[in-house]
């Protein structure tokens, strides 16, 4: 996967040549960053650490289809997708991939939400599109009336 190798080509610009306690570098720390985060013990025993992997995937799998539901059924829909994200980024790369690159994005979406201009764009935006509907609801009170639920005649 393209994304990986750009991950890890950053990382490696990010850190300095200098150690890092124990004999490492950073860029090797960050390496190992990414992969397994299952207790020793567990990686130790080939058929252990698989089983693990698949609880992990399974539990994963359960908590993003539920978050998929969500979506459309009452739920914090997507909080629960990215949780569900979260729990196989214990286990592997490819979900660790991810989630770094969706964090880069909101940063930088917030960021240029932060920006100035765009600021004063949404705040027209808003304006105008308030004054529109306040307007239109003016419009429907004049022609038709304030006539509320409770005050209907049967």
């Amino acid at each position: 996967m393209n994304a990986e190798s750009d991950e890890r080509i950053e990382a490696a610009e990010k850190a300095s040549p200098e150690s890092a306690p124990g004999g490492t570098t950073k860029a090797e720390q960050v390496e190992r960053e990414l992969g397994s985060r299952a207790p020793g013990f567990i990686k130790a025993s080939r058929p252990l650490h698989l089983s693990w992997q698949v609880g992990v995937f399974v539990v994963g799998l359960g908590v993003v289809v539920a978050g998929v539901l969500m979506l459309v059924l009452p739920g914090p829909g997507w909080l629960v997708i990215f949780g569900g994200m979260a729990i196989w980024a214990t286990e592997f790369v490819w979900a660790q991939l991810v989630l770094r690159w969706t964090k880069r994005k909101v940063t930088e979406a917030a960021q240029r939400a932060l920006d100035p201009k765009v600021r004063r764009r949404n705040i027209i935006l808003t304006t105008v599109g308030m004054v529109i509907m306040a307007v239109l609801v003016g419009i429907y009170v004049w022609k038709f009336g304030l006539a509320l639920p409770w005050t209907v005649g049967e």
